[in-house]
């Protein structure tokens, strides 16, 4: 018998969010189970992740829990109706599951934010950076996997390349376009295709300066995911721990006024290009 397959950071906040309707309706298990016909074995599956739902048992479960937000109940009927598997799922039990997670997440995505203050984003990084930067990992990469990540990386630009593309807004510290990862040519190189990039219409790249005076917040340091709803938005932040997903809606409004306030302290998009190219010609 073949072992049942982890669900999805997607899959999960799906199941996250229908146990937030249950209980923001005053419902127990038993109740909810009742009022579906089910027994409550199957809601706490469902609940978990380990049991899909489908669109017409999603919808009549919104109908129990009388939710009146009828955007969110359609953004996670989308979700249960889903059938299709992504190009990440070729990297299942190859790479860590938290890069499949936040492949998945950023292709759903309604709009992306990136702040970073230390390395340029994943999503304008170049190949020879990007190669760079996994050689540079303590333990040392084998081979295959170090070819693994860089590919996987490079794929997900994607979001960036494809009609519609998803809206792009990076914050980047003067600290992470400075940092020379592999070869001088490389990090030129990388300058480079960030000015590019951020010439497309629906790419924005604000640079913060080193001399921003009354400015250390590096606790802002994020991956941004905006959902269909902004309700089902996700904020992705990698630690010492591995990478956290954050999806409570408290925390969701902190870190959307941290972006915007990196936002409004950051170089406009015009001066932010002429800071870029000075940076490039000084390699």
């Amino acid at each position: 018998m073949g072992t049942k397959r982890e669900p999805t950071a997607r899959q999960m906040r799906l199941a996250v969010e229908l146990r937030r309707l249950r209980e923001a309706a005053g419902l127990s298990s038993r109740e909810a189970a009742a009022m579906l016909g089910v027994n409550s074995v199957q809601i706490s599956q469902i609940e978990s992740g380990t049991s899909g739902v489908s669109e017409q048992r999603l919808r009549r479960m919104a109908a129990n829990y009388a939710c009146l937000d009828q955007e969110l109940v359609e953004a996670l009927a989308a979700i249960a109706s889903e059938r299709t598997q992504g190009w990440w799922e070729e990297y299942r039990g190859r790479l860590p599951t938290s890069f499949l997670d936040l492949s998945e997440l950023e292709y759903y995505a309604a709009h992306r934010w990136d702040v970073d203050f230390l390395l340029v984003p994943g999503l304008l990084q170049t190949e020879d950076w990007a190669r760079a930067l996994f050689s540079s990992r303590v333990p040392e990469l084998p081979e295959e996997e170090l070819e693994l990540r860089v590919a996987h990386r490079m794929q997900r630009r994607t979001i960036l390349e494809r009609a519609p593309a998803v809206p792009y807004e990076a914050v980047i510290h003067e600290a992470a376009l400075r940092m020379m990862v592999g070869s001088r040519a490389a990090s030129r190189a990388q300058l480079t295709r960030v000015l590019e990039l951020s010439e497309a219409e629906h790419i924005t790249v604000r640079v913060i300066p080193f001399d921003l005076e009354h400015f250390a917040d590096l606790g802002a340091a994020m991956v941004y995911a905006g959902g269909a709803v902004p309700k089902l938005d996700t904020v992705v932040r990698d630690g010492p721990h591995g990478t956290g997903f954050i999806d409570s809606e408290a925390q969701l409004g902190v870190f959307r006024a941290h972006f915007r306030r990196v936002e409004a302290v950051s170089l406009d998009p015009d001066r932010s290009r002429d800071f870029i190219h000075r940076l490039a010609k000084e390699l």
